[in-house]
């Protein structure tokens, strides 16, 4: 397994993130737990959970999994790089309970106690914000971390689903405090959907944040979709793929990929890696088999003529705006 630094923290990651959003609605606790012995004793030690991953019904699940794993002992937690998020309200019911949601200072206490209880941990490696909050003033939030960082609850915060603007304005606020801010952002990045590539990507790497892209394969898209609806599958990618200029380039994807011999899920993953300040993109694997997919493309060398390809098939956004400076 090859590793990177998470951003400007001491952190040593693994290329690929073992994402657990699966756990606990699509995978029960016995094949999850397997998957994780598996990444492990593979290399992964970089874990990404969420306070709300489980189910609709069961938020919070997945954490408690995770925890359950922790629990078996062997050094488990101690080996894993462990990050969860905070934003949304995780009440079962779904109630708009005032204070109990967004980025709050008193939410932001509450949400990494509750984590900390069902993970069976007494720290969070990366605690991240799942969405922005436009209401909370940065001041705010970065005073709660502060706390959290000073009682040893949490090390470093991270952001997800961020624009370029508001990275800067996170870590603006932060450098006024002088608090260290935002180290990763998780955004939505892939072979299908490069728009990160405008200012997401140019301000994460201006302030020395690592990128997590989410969703590498485009929902399934960028995994072989058009192969597997030949042959009875499809599932989920179905209605995506009635987009007639999008199943062109998904068409023409897969029929490069089988010219060269390669498996789509794996190049879809193996590009990231190519991508300036990408740390590793989160693999969500429901079965082992998807995780070893995944492992096989960390591992996955993409020469230039198929590089240069996969950029005429899926031709990012363009040059930044900053390319256009005098």
């Amino acid at each position: 397994m090859r590793y990177t630094q998470l951003g400007r923290t001491g952190l040593k990651v693994s290329r690929l993130v073992l994402g657990t959003m699966n756990f606990g609605e699509f995978t029960d606790e016995a094949d999850s737990h397997a998957i994780m012995d598996a990444a492990l004793e593979k290399g992964v030690n970089f874990f990404d959970t969420a306070n709300v991953y489980g189910g609709p019904e069961t938020k919070g699940r997945t954490e408690e999994i995770i925890g359950s794993w922790f629990a078996k002992g062997g050094g488990r937690r101690d080996k894993v790089v462990l990050a969860t998020k905070v934003y949304a309200n995780i009440a079962a019911d779904g109630r708009p309970w005032p204070n109990f949601d967004l980025l709050s200072a008193v939410n932001i206490r509450r949400a990494v106690d509750a984590s900390l209880k069902r993970l069976g941990t007494d720290y969070i490696d990366l605690y991240q914000f799942h969405h922005v909050d436009r209401h909370t003033p940065w001041e705010e939030i970065w005073q709660a971390i502060d706390v959290l960082v000073t009682q040893g609850k949490i090390l470093y915060a991270g952001s997800s689903n961020f624009a370029g603007w508001h990275i800067a304005g996170a870590n603006e606020a932060a450098a006024r405090r002088s608090s260290l801010g935002l180290v990763s952002e998780q955004c939505l990045y892939n072979l299908a959907e490069r728009r990160a590539e405008m200012e997401v990507i140019p301000a994460a790497e201006g302030y020395g944040l690592g990128v997590i892209p989410w969703s590498p394969l485009h929902g399934g898209l960028l995994g072989g979709a058009i192969r597997k609806e030949r042959e009875g599958g499809g599932g989920r990618t179905a209605n995506a793929l009635s987009n007639s200029a999008l199943r062109e380039q998904v068409q023409a994807y897969e029929d490069l990929l089988d010219k060269n011999g390669l498996a789509p899920g794996e190049v879809a993953l193996a590009w990231l890696l190519t991508r300036p300040g990408v740390t590793g993109p989160i693999v969500g694997p429901r079965v082992r088999e998807q995780l070893d997919s995944a492992l096989r493309a960390v591992e996955l060398e993409l020469g230039e003529d198929v590089l240069k390809a996969l950029d005429e098939i899926f031709p990012g956004p363009g040059r930044s705006p900053e390319a256009f400076a005098w």
